[in-house]
């Protein structure tokens, strides 16, 4: 405790304030209301009240499918833009798709087949204006290493696929179910530092991926880690290809300067948008002439031509692979709903509209579900393809419309053209990719305001990059878990003491012209109080006592009265109740007196309720502010008061 400066603080006429009871609601009404905060927080049905039988079923038909909604609106020069944006975000959603399969240990085709049916699915149910659907790269390197440390995608292809299909499906029923289930708060446990973390990690392990590509390695490490990785490539130096290194080099140049333009000039927004599928039809041409693939560089061979082909059959709900598929799924389905649902939010803030979360999981999940029998695989909102579509001037989800056509405008007739295509653009394409999801001014800023969060932010790189990328995040999601607890079973409680001249009580610790009241310890717990913190809350408050009491022997005059200002204290259960009679009686025996003050609705009727001798509801132990408190008790607390130090 602080050196002993204290005040003394008598008044011969005050006016208390009575401590009146809450409201009664009923078990039922308070219930309902607790249902409402917990599931329906944005209150969807607000838009029902006071409407017509005919403009509710008009409403609802809007809520469940948005186009709706926009739809009798829509305007000419609406569709212009959408064009442009759609024709624009198809030139990057083409090479990224192949590419993005690819990683996910995919044939290449299943990334054009995941470009074309899922953004139909989200033109039609999406509340985002701006979001562009596909594959992205968290995703796919998720998926693939997750099923390929069970079943090997070179060895047993079919099997793979199978076992991918049935993950989407998984994944999209698991977002599904979030949003019919309003759960979307479980997705909250992902916090920003643990996505930067994870984000800037599994983007290092895509890019040292890509080493297989970029040098021509054909013997390459399936595991993930970062150690194997760089092992295997140095231990695979005989198959490096100086023609694969020096057509990768350039193009890696190429699409890094186009994007670092497009990120200076926004304007040009095109430059970086056009450049992968400007260095596909390049490196194409360009190992047609001299025969690249007699020379070393690996190319993509021949794709099959046509739209998605049905895959509902390929769905495996029995069998060994159940666990795996369904784990995978779940991983899978909140990496991308909190991507897809984060870039939503972000384009829909910058042009003033809301994007309904419940809505866009809903979205999210029935398009997994569909493309999981289209021949498609998981897919979100891309932040890079939606950047794009936001630049090129979207001004709906028309954009995704025409994206997808011009996706099936490729399948149907412009397939062949791709064949020569070299993997090793394709490695250069998701590096350019993937490097903008390290973010290290996002996390410099989580070190400037919390040591706790850039830790957790470390442990999900680490993990990522040493570790797995599924391990990473658990590891990541578990320390937050372990903050959350910190916080719930370690609550803060602090000492009060008053401003001089007013009737001011704050933070002795915090403002140091606050003054300890000569007899008094007045404490605010700052958290609910419940069964996980109780025990902690009790040996906190007897510390603060004992610690009052040595310092009186010294200094201070002794303690009479200890205050708890319950107003920070939100909630309370059975065992908090418990707490306040026990501190009671302890009090009581030490000839000192214990004053509530502030307790709120919940607390205050569960005070009444549990307190049968009326005890802790007496007036003179239950007061409306903390100034109360003390300038009613003062006049029977009679000291000789200390000098200031």
């Amino acid at each position: 405790m602080e050196e002993n400066r204290v005040i003394d603080i008598t008044r011969s006429s005050f006016e208390v304030h009575k401590v009146v009871s809450p409201p009664h609601r009923s078990t039922l009404l308070k219930l309902k209301n607790r249902l409402k905060e917990t599931f329906f927080p944005d209150d969807p049905l607000r838009q029902f009240k006071g409407q017509t039988i005919k403009k509710k079923l008009i409403l609802g038909a809007q809520y469940f499918f948005p186009i709706l909604e926009w739809c009798p609106n829509y305007r000419f020069h609406m569709f212009k833009s959408d064009i442009i944006s759609g024709l624009t975000i198809a030139s990057l959603a083409i090479p990224q798709g192949i590419s993005y399969a690819k990683l996910a240990n995919l044939p290449p085709i299943i990334g054009l087949y995941s470009s074309f049916v899922p953004p139909l699915v989200y033109a039609v149910l999406g509340s985002s204006r701006d979001l562009a659907v596909g594959p992205v790269s968290i995703a796919s390197l998720v998926l693939g290493s997750m099923l390929s440390e069970v079943v090997s995608p070179t060895k047993d292809p079919l099997l793979f696929l199978q076992l991918a299909f049935t993950s989407t499906f998984f994944a999209g029923l698991f977002q599904a179910s979030l949003g019919f289930l309003r759960l979307g708060f479980i997705i909250d446990f992902l916090s920003k530092a643990t996505l930067i973390g994870f984000m800037a990690g599994a983007a290092i392990i895509v890019s040292l991926q890509q080493l297989k590509g970029l040098l021509g390695i054909i013997n390459f490490t399936k595991q993930m880690a970062i150690i194997p990785v760089l092992s295997s490539v140095f231990h695979t130096i005989n198959e490096w290809s100086w023609q694969t290194i020096l057509m990768g080099f350039c193009f890696l140049v190429f699409l890094l300067l186009t994007r670092h333009i497009g990120m200076r000039k926004p304007k040009l927004f095109w430059v970086s948008a056009g450049a992968p599928l400007l260095s596909v039809i390049i490196s194409t041409l360009i190992v047609i002439a001299i025969k690249g693939q007699n020379h070393g560089i690996s190319i993509i061979g021949k794709l099959q031509e046509g739209l998605n082909p049905p895959s509902w059959n390929m769905l495996h709900f029995s069998g060994s692979y159940l666990g795996l598929v369904i784990k995978t799924g779940i991983v899978t389905g909140i990496l991308s709903l909190t991507e897809g649902i984060a870039v939503g939010r972000t384009f829909a803030a910058l042009k003033n509209y809301q994007v309904d979360g419940n809505k866009e999981m809903i979205a999210i999940g029935l398009m997994n579900i569909v493309g999981s029998s289209t021949s498609c695989y998981v897919t979100t909102g891309s932040f890079s393809r939606s950047a794009v579509n936001h630049n090129a001037g979207s001004k709906t989800a028309v954009s995704n419309i025409v994206m997808a056509v011009t996706v099936m405008v490729t399948l149907l007739f412009l397939m062949p053209l791709f064949q020569y295509t070299p993997n090793v653009v394709l490695g250069a394409i998701i590096v350019t990719a993937v490097i903008g999801l390290i973010d290290i001014p996002a996390a410099f800023q989580i070190w400037k305001i919390d040591k706790f969060d850039f830790l957790v932010l470390l442990c999900a790189f680490f993990g990522v990059i040493f570790v797995s990328v599924q391990d990473g995040l658990a590891i990541a999601i578990g320390i937050s878990m372990l903050k959350v607890l910190m916080q719930i079973t370690r609550p803060k409680t602090v000492m009060l003491g008053n401003i001089p001249g007013t009737g001011i009580y704050r933070n002795v610790d915090h403002y140091e012209e606050a003054l300890s009241v000569a007899g008094f310890l007045i404490l605010s717990i700052e958290a609910p109080i419940n069964f996980a913190n109780v025990t902690y809350l009790k040996e906190r408050i007897s510390r603060w006592i004992q610690d009052y009491e040595e310092e009186g022997a010294k200094k201070q005059p002794g303690l009479r009265v200890v205050v708890l200002d319950l107003s920070p204290v939100s909630s309370i259960d059975t065992s908090g109740i418990s707490l306040f009679k026990d501190l009671s009686m302890a009090l009581e025996k030490k000839g000192l007196e214990f004053v509530l003050v502030n307790p709120i609705g919940e607390v205050m009727e569960k005070l009444q309720r549990a307190d049968e001798t009326k005890d802790l509801m007496r007036p003179d132990v239950l007061f409306l502010t903390v100034e109360e408190a003390v300038a009613s008790l003062s006049s029977t607390v009679k000291y000789q008061i200390p000098e200031h130090v």
